[in-house]
């Protein structure tokens, strides 16, 4: 009977965690048609600015994802975008060719993973200690190495989709922007399905299960793992291109600014699914364009210290109230050693 009872109350917080979710959800959809309704300007600068400042979240997760479900905890996301940032800033300076500076950005992110899955894998480091080396080696290294007099040509062109821009209210939040929002789009839906319906999917979600059984039937556990780290690295070293060559046109001292943190977040309240995390990263898309709006707006008589704090805040509560319904992958952080 208890456990007939306790079955229940999971159940009943299962269907209550479903439901809740999607009336939010239908919620902040009927709240963006009205808020279009009265000021269609203002609603389409805000999903504009929310849809740029989700592209860097979503991709650090992505970067997590692809890590954590195959075993390999990355807490230096944050360190992977700050130095592709640096690195392909400088390049673009350097050779006056945004291409370059992207390419070399996309490069540095493979190679800090890489080097985080040598540590991980290889090494059998500690993986919370080999990420933190990670941010603490970015941080010094770009604040070391820059100097402020160095431009770059521009910014990353926006790129209109023809008709599709000028369908209302979307048009010009999904169809007119620059390339890299464009490409986290896209990624979203490519590893959703390379990792629900095609064989390293597969593969890859058994390793950060069960590598051991994974292992028995052939799987390589090393080599899947030291790709799909490098392959997140450099889903780290788009978004750091993002902030310098595309958000930003310039580089500054730890300008990631806790992102690579945040990403954490909107992978674990995403759990751990592409698209969950894409819903997460407009989460607190939105509420950093909440936040600027409401600092530049002037509306409201409250320290601008206060509004900077909303995305955090957010972060937050997100963790302290989700992560306990969130199971990550089984074997997480968990070195793997072969009989």
């Amino acid at each position: 009977m208890q456990a007939a009872g306790g079955l229940d109350k999971q159940f009943n917080k299962a269907m209550l965690w479903y439901w809740g979710r999607r009336g939010v959800a239908l919620a902040l959809v009927l709240l963006i048609f009205y808020s279009y309704w009265q000021n269609p300007q203002l609603t389409t600068g805000m999903l504009n600015a929310m849809l740029r400042q989700s592209t860097p979240l979503v991709l650090g997760a992505l970067c997590g994802m692809l890590g954590e479900r195959s075993g390999i905890i990355n807490i230096g996301i944050e360190g992977q975008m700050l130095l592709a940032a640096f690195v392909g800033f400088m390049v673009a300076a350097t050779t006056r060719s945004l291409i370059a500076g992207v390419v070399a950005g996309v490069l540095m992110g493979a190679i800090l993973g890489l080097f985080l899955a040598f540590m991980a894998v290889s090494l059998k480091m500690d993986q919370i200690i080999g990420g933190t080396v990670i941010n603490i080696l970015a941080l010094g290294l770009t604040s070391f190495f820059y100097q402020a007099n160095q431009t770059i040509p521009g910014k990353l062109p926006i790129i209109s989709l023809g008709p599709l821009a000028d369908i209302p209210l979307i048009g010009s939040v999904l169809f007119r922007n620059p390339p890299i929002t464009y490409l986290a789009l896209i990624l979203v839906f490519v590893v959703h399905y390379a990792l629900f319906y095609t064989r390293w999917g597969l593969r890859t979600r058994a390793v950060g299960e069960h590598p051991r059984a994974a292992d028995t039937v052939g799987i390589n556990v090393y080599r899947l793992r030291y790709m799909n780290v490098i392959i997140g690295g450099a889903m780290a070293g788009v978004a750091g291109v993002f902030l310098s060559l595309e958000s930003v046109g310039s580089f500054e001292r730890a300008m990631t600014n806790g992102r690579g943190f945040v990403a954490l977040a909107v992978m674990i309240f995403g759990r751990w699914t592409p698209l969950g995390a894409w819903g997460a990263a407009l989460l607190f898309g939105f509420a950093n364009a909440l936040q600027t709006q409401l600092q530049f707006g002037g509306s409201l008589q409250i320290p601008y210290q206060f509004i900077g704090m909303l995305p955090y805040v957010l972060t937050i509560v997100v963790l302290a109230g989700f992560v306990g319904r969130s199971r990550p992958p089984a074997a997480v952080g968990q070195p793997y050693e072969t009989e």
